[in-house]
This record gives structure tokens, sequence and C-alpha cells, in this order.
């Protein structure tokens, strides 16, 4: 005889509180899902994540102290089990692509309505991801209208950064790059750095996104 299934459980964590508590108590009204802490800021997420283990984040993005992006990397780091889901005002392209390299599983507008955020919600805690239609057409446009001509581009780099560089861009991990290179994740992290450090970007969003405007990750 089996028991009744496990409720999802879910962090919320906004800067806003009117915002965070009503998404907390919508969330939380609905069968089956369990809203077990909220956090105010990327700090004090990963410190609710670290102590409960949650199924599924809910992550805003602009927020004091540190932001959802770099609360997102460390919490996937730290606890890969746990699915991120981005929800924001932002529909900005470099938003979206830090979002998905950090780790996020689901990206949604704060204009989605609740169907949409539970659906979203139940989905990546099975293992899916959810974009959203909009932005998986403007994820989509974005790649294919890249233009050639990657052999001219970064005569900085050595061939095996511009051969990272190129499987980063399209949307490769650090652990699928090293498995398609036969490198360690170790040498692919330090490769990443380096290629960060020679184009001057602060992060691998930024990287993805000179990259694809020079052709490379087609």
């Amino acid at each position: 005889m089996t028991g009744p299934e496990e409720p999802l459980r879910v962090v919320v964590v906004d800067d806003h509180p009117v915002y965070r508590d009503g998404l907390a108590l919508l969330l939380g009204s609905v069968p089956g899902v369990e809203v077990v802490g909220t956090a105010a800021d990327g700090a004090a997420a990963v410190e609710v994540v670290r102590e409960h283990l949650p199924d599924v984040v809910v992550m805003d993005v602009q927020m004091p102290v540190l932001d959802g992006i770099e609360a997102t990397r460390r919490i996937t780091t730290q606890a890969p089990s746990v699915g991120v889901v981005v929800l924001t005002m932002s529909e900005d392209d470099g938003t979206v692509f830090a979002a998905v390299r950090a780790g996020a599983r689901g990206y949604l507008l704060k204009g989605a309505d609740q169907e949409e955020v539970l659906r979203a919600i139940s989905t990546v805690a099975s293992g899916g991801a959810v974009f959203g239609a909009a932005l998986a057409r403007r994820i989509t446009d974005f790649f294919a209208a890249a233009p050639r001509g990657p052999e001219e581009a970064f005569p900085q780099l050595t061939a095996r950064e511009r051969e990272v560089l190129d499987l980063v861009a399209a949307g490769r991990s650090n652990a699928q790059v090293a498995a398609a290179l036969f490198l360690s994740p170790k040498t692919v992290r330090n490769v990443v750095s380096n290629v960060l450090a020679k184009l001057q970007v602060g992060d691998r969003a930024q990287a993805i996104v000179r990259a694809r405007e020079a052709g490379l990750g087609r």
C-alpha cells in the first residue's frame, strides 16, 4: 500500500515583500505544493535552500546583497537536485542567457498567470525546462541571426580556447564541453576563465553574446 505523494517543496525569493508573500500564499494554497521558506535577497536564498533543500526555487533577478543570477549559480552548484525558476520583470536577452548559464531551468516573466507559474514549477521539479513561448522564440531567433565569419574572430584566443568558446556559445555546459573534447572539468573551467579574461567580459553570458555575434556556436 503506497502513501500519498509527497508535496512539491518550494522556496520563494523576491525582495518585494508584497509580491514575495503574495506568491508564497498563492502557491501554498495549491494542493500538492508546500512553501518551505522565503528569502528577500540572493544570499539569504542560498542559506534557505541549504537548510530546506526544496524541489524548486522561484527566484527574482534584481535583488540587493546578491542578485538572482549569482544566487542561482551558487544554488545549482551546491545542490544540483534543486530546480530554479527565474521569475522577473526583465525580457532582456542578456538576462535570459545569464539565467540559463547560471543553471536556471525555467524563466518566466512576472506577468505570468498562476497556472503558468504552477506548470513551470511542476515541470522543473520533474527535471524538465520551461522558458515560455515568447522567450523560447527569442532565444531561437537570437541563435539563428548570428553572422558568419568565426575564423577571423578573436585572434587573441588559442585554438583550444576558441574550440571551448564555440561549444559554450552553442549552449553546452562545462561538463558537456569536457565530455566532447575529452578534457577534465577542471581544465574546461580554467580555459573558460582564460577566455573571459582575454575577451574582457564579466561573465559567461557576455562571452556567449560576443561569440554568437562573431558567428561561433553554430
